[in-house]
């Protein structure tokens, strides 16, 4: 995967940018994540998405994510345990090897949603 700079920063655009493979990584890292512990917990789900916005900021003179915001979107059964799943969920982000590895503050915006 070829990887440059945004224009924001210089780039020519139209390429995924470091930072933007980061957020993937994580975000495709916690609904993995779910996946497995879903399946272990015996938890039943139809559909997962997530968005992952980041914040850069300069800190002693270095650029850093400070704070990561994964917005995932879980659709289940018709009568599931909202607070349960939102537990999973947290466990997910916890578990995910790409997440343990930053120190940017993590937080999961979960929209839950039953399936028609």
């Amino acid at each position: 995967i070829r990887s440059l700079p945004p224009p924001e920063w210089g780039g020519p655009g139209g390429y995924w940018s470091p930072e933007t493979l980061l957020l993937a990584a994580l975000g495709d890292c916690t609904m993995m994540t779910f996946r497995a512990i879903a399946k272990a917990s015996r938890f039943e789900w139809r559909e997962i998405s997530a968005e992952v916005d980041g914040k850069l900021d300069r800190i002693d003179g270095n650029s850093r994510f400070t704070e990561v915001v994964l917005r995932v979107r879980l659709v289940v059964p018709a009568g599931t345990d909202a607070a349960r799943a939102k537990q999973l969920l947290d466990k997910s982000e916890k578990g995910c090897p790409i997440s343990n590895s930053l120190s940017a503050t993590k937080r999961i915006e979960a929209d839950i949603v039953e399936a028609a």
